[in-house]
């Protein structure tokens, strides 16, 4: 990773590290209930502790008006302890005298969480006096939280031009991972789209079909494709508003050399529930009280027969209603396929996005991925070709 610096170019020891990650996790009563990007981040604490630096945590959680204690990040400091083995004191602001009295008490190897960034909106608006206020407390600046890259925030942008700037070990395999599946990546490269609808992911389809080999669409999006081919949906969700949209991206990939793959059939059911009473249909037979919930069994076996063909896949999105037995099937055969190829060493997986991890895990897949990301707005505008200013300030000048 040359373009970047990292830990491997950072001496720590004896040093104030301010360390921006992602703590915005999901509560349930007042309590942590899914530790995935804790646990993402303990690697680079460990080191930077293990190595002598003082740690000091900046994060945002929610979206704040203000200060508001139902936001704050004390009950999220005390789970990273438990998770870290080790203590996590807390500091009841970013800035100002609490944060100045909190790092003034820290000997080498100690870690302080401050609390929410959020709570000033300087934040927000990369406020120089703000970013100010935060590097006083610092010597340097090491950025963890890919998942917030996308945002020019005074913590995830602002600090990286006024100390010296590093990528966590986070930060480093995410970047890593994202270059290797779009950037230089081994062809074929097949991408998976999937969700509800095409408007959310047009960027993300104009992008692609101008860099993939090959790209599977799948989800309520395939019912809006296959609309525009004439094909009856029924009661599916489908945006026929977008049907000229559908048929340009279609003619984008033709004149780009990139294979669109649709579904060939359907499971479909007349209600939207769990073991809803359901049939497999070719999607030339779907009925008018028909919604298409998943792909079917000929679909998931051209999908598993191209990512056979594949060295590299990128993945945004289920293919169906994964939430609801047994309209998952189709979403679990083509990860699980996918996971096979990838533990063998044929293919590179990378994949990303709140419904993606969800379905891949649920699918039983998610740890024999190459690298599965945690960031759903980051990743998505990743792979839209967009930049990331949180990334873009870690580059060596």
């Amino acid at each position: 990773m040359t373009l970047f610096n990292t830990l491997d170019d950072a001496s720590v020891s004896g040093k104030r590290v301010l360390v921006r990650v992602d703590l915005n996790v999901p509560m349930e009563e007042g309590r942590v209930s899914d530790t995935t990007r804790i646990d993402r981040i303990l690697p680079t604490l460990r080191e930077i502790s293990d190595n002598g630096g003082k740690v000091i945590l900046l994060a945002h959680f929610g979206r704040p008006k203000g200060v508001d204690p139902k936001e704050s990040l004390a009950p999220v400091a005390a789970e990273l302890s438990k998770r870290l083995g080790r203590p996590v004191s807390f500091a009841s602001d970013c800035v100002g005298d609490a944060a100045k009295h909190a790092v003034d008490g820290m000997k080498n190897g100690d870690i302080v969480c401050l609390e929410n960034t959020r709570f000033h909106k300087e934040e927000e608006k990369n406020d120089p006096a703000f970013v100010a206020a935060l590097a006083a407390n610092g010597d340097l600046y090491v950025n963890d939280a890919f998942s917030a890259a996308h945002r020019a925030h005074a913590s995830t942008e602002g600090l990286a031009k006024v100390l010296p700037a590093y990528a966590g070990r986070t930060m480093q395999a995410e970047i890593e991972a994202l270059a290797k599946a779009l950037e230089q990546p081994e062809r074929p490269v097949l991408a998976v789209v999937g969700g509800a609808k095409v408007s959310s992911k047009l960027e993300l389809l104009g992008n692609l079909v101008k860099k993939v080999n090959i790209l599977v669409i799948g989800g309520g999006m395939a019912n809006t494709f296959l609309a525009a081919q004439g094909k009856a949906v029924g009661k599916s969700l489908c945006e026929h508003d977008l049907l000229d949209t559908a048929r340009s991206v279609l003619e984008t990939a033709k004149a780009s050399g990139c294979e669109i793959v649709l579904p060939v059939d359907a499971t479909v059911a007349s209600e939207f529930k769990a073991h809803a009473a359901n049939k497999v249909v070719s999607v030339d037979a779907v009925g008018a009280d028909d919604m298409m919930l998943d792909i079917g069994p000929a679909s998931v076996k051209t999908v598993a027969e191209k990512l056979a063909t594949a060295k590299t896949l990128v993945w945004n999105g289920p293919f169906g209603a994964f939430e609801l037995e047994p309209f998952d099937a189709g979403t679990n055969a083509v990860a699980q396929e996918a996971a096979r190829l990838t533990k063998a060493g044929k293919l590179l997986s990378v994949a990303g996005g709140g419904d993606t991890v969800s379905a891949l895990n649920h699918a039983g897949a998610a740890d024999d991925f190459t690298y599965v990301s945690t960031a759903g707005g980051a990743f998505l505008e990743w792979l839209e070709g967009k930049p990331l200013p949180g990334v873009d300030a870690l580059r060596r000048k």
